[in-house]
Order: C-alpha cells, then sequence, then structure tokens
C-alpha cells in the first residue's frame, strides 16, 4: 500500500495547490490522479472478484512418511480477463506449498495445480482458506479476498511392522476364560443359542443346526490373555531433546524421518504396537496421561486402531503426573493374565518398582525404555533396565537413531533376516 498512500498524498497536494492557487495544471494533475486511483481501486476489485477456488484433497487422513496430494482448480467466471493472480494457501501443514502465482487468466478459463507434500510431522493441521490477492498493473493498489473453506488433517505418527513383539511366554499359552459373554469371535466357544436376525453366518454352528431343525449360533467368551494394554509415559519431565541434532539430506531409513526426541520414539513404539496387536485380532488398548487422563479401553473393534491412532497423533509430552504414579492409578484396569507394554523414557527406578507390583498381580509386563542419554540426557537408564528386568518384565532398549523394530524384536536371528532384507 505504500504506492497507493504516495498517489493519495499527490492528490492532495495537487488539489490544495489548485484551490489555492487556481492553476489549471494543478487542476489537470489532481484529477489525473484521482482518475488513477479510481482505476487502481477497480482493476483490483475487479481481479479478486467473480473468482472460484476449489481444492480436492484425497484423504483427510495421513501418516509419517507418506505423501499428502491436492488438486487446485481456479477459475475466472465472468469474460473479463485477469491480468495478475496470487493465490496464498493459509494451510499450517508443514512443507505444504499450495500458494501460486497466475498470470493472464482469460474469461470463462480456469487453470489448475497438483501439490505433493511428504507429511514429516505428526499432528492435526488445517487446510485452507486461500487468500487471493490482485493489483493494477502499475502496482499501485492491492486487495485480498479470503476463499475457500478450512478442513483438518489428522497426520498418524510413524509406525514399524513387527514381526514379533517381546511378550512373556505365559501370555501365548490359552488362560482362564473370562465369564463374559462377546459378540467378538474368540478362541473360547461359551455355548450355542438360536439364531437372529443380524447374526453373522460365519457364527452359525452347523452340525447344531442339522441336528435341530433351526439354525444356531456360537456364543463366545472373553480370554483375558488376549486384552494388552499400552502404557505411554508423556510426563514432561522424563523426555528429552538431542539439541545437537544436524540434519542429513535425503533420509534412507524410516527412523530418519523422526526427531531426536525421545518423545516422538516413545510414540511411535506405542503406535507400531498397537498395530502389530490389532492385526493380530487382540484387543488392545491404550493408557497415558497429558494434560488430561486418557484411556481407551481395550477393544478388538475394526475402529480400535485408528481411535489409537488419532490419540497418538495429537499427544505431547506436557503430563504432570510421573510414570511410577500412572502406573498406580491405572492398575486397577488390568485384570490378572492380561499383558501391559510400558513405555518411558525415564532413567528413574520408581516406575521399574511400579512394574514389579503389577506383575506379582498376575499381569505380564513387557517394558520398552527409550535410552535418554542416547539423546543427550543426564543420566543412564543401566539402572532401571536392571530393575526391570529383576521385575519379571520383558525388557527391551531403544536407542537415537537405532531401528526400532530391531531394538524390539531382539532377536538375532531376526536381525539377520532384515539385515539381508536391506
Amino acid at each position: 500500500m505504500t504506492r497507493y498512500r504516495v498517489v493519495w498524498a499527490l492528490f492532495l497536494v495537487a488539489l490544495l495547490g489548485a484551490l489555492s492557487t487556481g492553476r489549471g495544471l494543478l487542476w489537470a494533475a489532481a484529477g489525473t490522479l484521482f482518475a488513477l486511483i479510481l482505476i487502481a481501486v477497480g482493476w483490483a476489485w475487479l481481479g479478486v472478484n467473480w473468482l472460484r477456488i476449489s481444492r480436492r484433497t484425497f484423504s483427510r487422513t495421513a501418516q509419517v512418511g507418506q505423501v499428502l496430494e491436492e488438486e487446485f482448480k481456479l477459475a475466472n467466471l465472468s469474460r473479463i480477463p485477469k491480468l495478475w493472480v496470487e493465490v496464498h494457501d493459509l494451510s499450517t501443514l508443514p512443507g505444504h506449498t499450495a500458494s501460486r502465482a497466475v498470470g493472464l487468466l482469460g474469461g470463462w478459463q480456469w487453470r489448475g495445480w497438483r501439490v505433493r507434500t511428504k507429511c514429516t510431522q505428526r499432528g492435526r493441521y488445517t487446510l485452507g482458506p486461500v487468500i487471493v490477492s490482485s493489483s493494477d498493473p502499475l502496482g499501485i493498489y492491492q486487495l485480498e479476498r479470503r476463499v475457500g473453506a478450512m478442513h483438518t488433517l489428522l497426520v498418524y505418527p510413524l509406525t514399524f511392522d513387527l514381526v514379533r513383539f517381546p511378550l512373556p511366554a505365559a501370555l501365548l499359552t490359552s488362560g482362564e476364560a473370562l465369564q463374559r459373554r462377546t459378540h467378538h469371535i474368540t478362541p473360547n466357544a461359551a455355548g450355542v443359542r438360536d439364531y437372529v436376525s443380524g447374526d453373522s453366518i460365519n457364527r452359525i454352528h452347523w452340525p447344531t443346526s442339522i441336528r435341530r431343525q433351526k439354525l444356531t449360533v456360537k456364543e463366545f467368551e472373553l480370554d483375558p490373555t488376549a486384552d494388552v494394554w499400552i502404557a505411554l509415559d508423556l510426563w514432561a519431565g522424563g523426555h528429552v531433546i538431542r539439541e545437537d541434532f544436524a540434519a542429513t539430506p535425503g533420509p534412507t531409513t524410516a527412523e530418519a524421518l523422526l526427531p531426536d526426541s525421545t518423545e516422538e520414539y516413545a510414540i511411535a513404539v506405542a503406535a507400531s504396537a498397537a498395530k502389530h496387536f490389532a492385526q493380530q485380532g487382540r484387543a488392545v488398548g491404550l493408557i497415558a496421561h497429558e494434560a488430561h487422563r486418557l484411556v481407551i479401553p481395550a477393544e478388538r473393534s475394526e475402529r480400535q486402531l485408528s481411535k489409537i491412532m488419532e490419540a497418538l497423533a495429537v499427544v505431547r509430552a506436557v503430563g504432570g503426573i510421573p510414570f511410577d504414579a500412572l502406573l498406580g492409578m491405572e492398575a486397577a484396569t488390568l485384570r490378572r493374565g492380561t499383558s501391559l507394554v510400558a513405555i518411558s523414557a525415564w532413567p528413574e527406578v520408581a516406575w521399574a518398582v511400579r512394574v514389579q507390583r503389577i506383575t506379582r498381580s498376575g499381569v505380564r509386563v513387557a517394558a520398552i525404555v527409550i535410552d535418554s542419554q542416547s539423546f543427550g540426557g543426564n543420566r543412564s537408564s543401566e539402572a532401571v533396565i536392571t530393575a526391570l528386568a529383576n521385575a519379571g518384565a520383558v525388557v527391551r532398549v531403544v536407542r537415537c537413531g537405532q531401528s526400532i523394530p530391531l531394538a524390539i524384536e531382539g532377536d538375532p536371528a531376526q536381525i539377520w533376516q532384515r539385515a539381508a532384507a536391506l
């Protein structure tokens, strides 16, 4: 707007001079400048009106490492050509450069472009709105107009494919059936009942149906060994970020997409564990405490993995409750025979003591320790690793830059197979 103010100032000077002296040259100059102002404003107004911009987002959810694609279409809805239109996208997704400058858009014409952005950070972001701006050929006056709706994009955390997870061996055998009926199919058949409308065909017990001469379906009971709870430490005092990290271009491993932060590594491990157990048909739940208590009950539903991933996409390590206190608060949630995957970077032995009490109640624990010292922390995790092992937990250690699947699986044979595949 600097030129616009200068032209207005010149117009006022010419007008005052013309009024005081009555000279024709000054009147002509004032009239010319005023006409220039009107033309500039009118040109800019025509440039941002009778425009329609549409955007097509191929998916409203993505994952770290995936590519988000969007298509944009800018259409001129009038016969008056647009000399220059700038499209400025206000999306908050990091690295999303959808802004464009479109020149000489003829009447009833349109321009389109596609944007591909690699998602590098988990979280909830907004796509849009869009600001279109235009000005006159001399750049005297520029006008902006906000168009388009605003949409939400959820970027899930990075996950890794795990061949197996180090749960205690006792959990692999069938436990005592829990006397509670469920609509899910489990290894424990509780009996049969008459078929009702809505029952799945694969639950029909054909031998009994033939013998009774009517359709009969199987009923099932829950098996406590199928429940897996993931406890994630989000206490602000238990996480560190390596500040001396120097980014290298062209990352070749999935771990390179993770910031050098114990928080991001812990969340990636939690997401990978949830994905692994959900794909196995296990009932999986989530326990955490951010600014508030976060508990997703263990279920086998198709939506369960999505619910956990949606929660992990937005959580931050800002909690005010240490991990040992969280485990103590949620110990009543864990029934005897269930599995607990405890994930923490806190090098304090206090949470290992709490794990020991949980294992004594009949809960089998796998502890994933994020080695904070490898991220620049001051304390070693050796003490808590030893205490967890003595407490009867299966312990795995994940260090900065290390392959997360190899660190969790911890099987030399598996490590060799993965190395050969790479």
